[in-house]
């Protein structure tokens, strides 16, 4: 694992703890999704650039 996968990925666990916490507090709609499209992609990238598919 290189250093721009885990960042990645520890970015993309930030975002979902963001996601939980703006659920529970109500927040609007269209920003949760918006995190949680961010939180998608850094975690999917994290995860292909992991040097275990060659």
């Amino acid at each position: 694992m290189n250093g721009l996968s885990t960042v990645l990925i520890v970015v993309g666990l930030f975002l979902v703890g963001g996601i939980i916490s703006f659920a529970k507090q109500k927040m609007p709609t269209s920003l949760i999704v918006l995190l949680s499209i961010g939180a998608a992609m850094c975690l999917v990238s994290g995860i292909l650039r992991l040097e275990v598919w060659n």
